[in-house]
This record gives C-alpha cells, structure tokens and sequence, in this order.
C-alpha cells in the first residue's frame, strides 16, 4: 500500500505537464509502427512526433556509445535525449536507463519531458514506486532520475543508458560513482551541458576522452530557434567571457583566477624540478 501511494504522488505531477504539452504531429497508430523494430530517430519521428532540426537529428541518429554533446542554451537536449532514454525503455524489456543531474529538480525536469513522450505512446506514465523521480514501462524498463550527490546514487547496476544532464555541472565523485552500474551490459553514455569552464569530467573528456567518444557541438548561432537579433542583444549586455560560454561553446576561464589556465600552462616547463619536495 504504502509504495502504491508513493507510485501516485510521484507519477501524478509527471501526468499533468505531460497532458499540458500537446505533440507538435500526430504519431503513427501502436499498431502501425512498432518501436523495436525502429532507430531512435525514426522511432521519435514515427512513434513520438517529434521533428528535430539537422542537428539535432545527428544525436539519436548515431546510435552512440559514448556520447559528449557541448551544445548552447536552449538548444533542446533535454528534448533530443529524453527520445532517446524513451526509446531505449520501449525498445529493450526490462533495461534500466539512469539520468544522472545536478539537482533532483533537473533531474525531474527531465523526466517531465519523458513523460510527455510516454503519453504520445498512449501509456499513462506512473512512478517505479521505489524511486521518487521515475518512471515505469509496461515492459518492466525504468527511467530514474538521480540527483548530484553521491550517496544517493549506489544501488543501481545493470544500467543500459547513462545520461549526465549539465554534465560541467554534476561533480566528479558523482560520475565516478555511477560508471561501474555500466559494466555487466556495457551499457551507453550521453553526457551534454555548456561548458563551464576548463574543469572537470565534462571538460576532459571532451578534449581528451579518446576516439571512443562522438563529439557534438551546437553553438547559437546553429540553432535555428535563436534568432541573430536576440545573440546580438544578448552579447551587448552580456561579459564576453559569459556569452560565448553560453551560447559559443567555448572553455573559457571562470574568470575567478588571478591568471587564466592558458598563461599558466605556457609557464610550465617540461622536465623542469619542483622548487619545494615534500
């Protein structure tokens, strides 16, 4: 009873901002067009009504394995990728996706957006009943939503699909944490976010995680839902530092150092000794 009860008042805040967003086209029929059998971009466009611009086609299209999207504000990735955790949930019995953000509220938010994809399948989304941000399919696959921190993250294994949403912002003993529930199926990774400075998981494994990783990047002026007036006037009253973080896709300093990484690391000499030796 009382996981009955925890399952509803989960679910039901989910099911209302589903019902309050209505699909941009109307999906295939269940009996038309079966999920298994489609990619996750034919399966979004066919089964979830969803339309992506070209880029962000190229995100579910790939069918990743690892994949680090650094991409603007407001672009859509929390749309793109909740296809994408949808699909893996109705498209594999059973499997665990885990969306892993800095806050239970994002990690909520992001949910949200699933369950709106749900509904367009006409099942009604419902909480695992165990977890206070999830979700549930007909088929036994999970969604969760963790949030930051790491103690509340152990207990999960067997994961498919591992999503970091505003992965510079989810720290580092967080993303450690979760990496081995990855290991028995080998299941994917997707991480995305806007820079926040040269710091970081996010930051590293975007300039140096290996081949392995497919790299996306979506500046503003990519995106076609951002009009050029709107950069324009965002960049006379932004830093710079700060609008082309946000909307540029660049690495830039925190601007809370005396001296940025760049002028630092040009200082470093290979070979050189260390002044003091503990």
């Amino acid at each position: 009873m009382v996981r009955e009860l925890r399952a509803a008042r989960v679910s039901r805040p989910l099911v209302m901002t589903a019902m309050a967003e209505r699909p941009r086209r109307v999906p295939a029929p269940l009996d038309e067009v079966r999920g298994e059998d489609l990619d996750t971009l034919d399966f979004a466009r066919a089964r979830l009504g969803f339309e992506p611009d070209p880029k962000q086609a190229a995100v579910p299209g790939g069918e990743h394995h690892r994949l680090i999207l650094n991409c603007t504000r407001q672009w859509g990735k929390s749309t793109v990728t909740a296809a994408k955790a949808v699909h893996r949930a109705w498209s594999r019995a059973g499997s665990m996706t885990l969306v892993v953000s800095p806050s239970e509220r994002q990690s909520a938010e992001f949910l949200r957006k699933a369950a709106e994809f749900v509904m367009r399948l006409g099942v009604t989304p419902r909480g695992d009943g165990d977890n206070p941000v999830s979700l549930a399919m007909p088929n036994g696959s999970r969604i969760v939503g963790l949030p930051g921190r790491e103690k509340t993250t152990r207990g999960f294994s067997a994961v498919s699909l591992l999503i970091v949403d505003e992965a510079a912002q989810v720290s580092e003993e967080q993303y450690l944490t979760v990496q081995p529930m990855l290991a028995t199926v080998d299941g994917d990774i997707w991480m995305m976010s806007t820079p926040w400075g040269r710091q970081g998981f996010f930051w590293e494994t975007w300039t140096s995680g290996g081949a392995e990783w497919t790299r996306i990047s979506v500046p503003a002026t990519e995106c076609p839902r951002i009009p050029a007036s709107f950069l324009e006037n965002a960049r006379r009253e932004m830093p710079e530092r700060w609008f082309r973080r946000e909307f540029l896709c660049e690495f830039g300093d925190d601007g809370a150092s005396l001296f940025d990484r760049e002028m630092l690391m040009r200082a470093v000499r290979p070979g050189e000794k260390p002044l003091f030796v503990d």
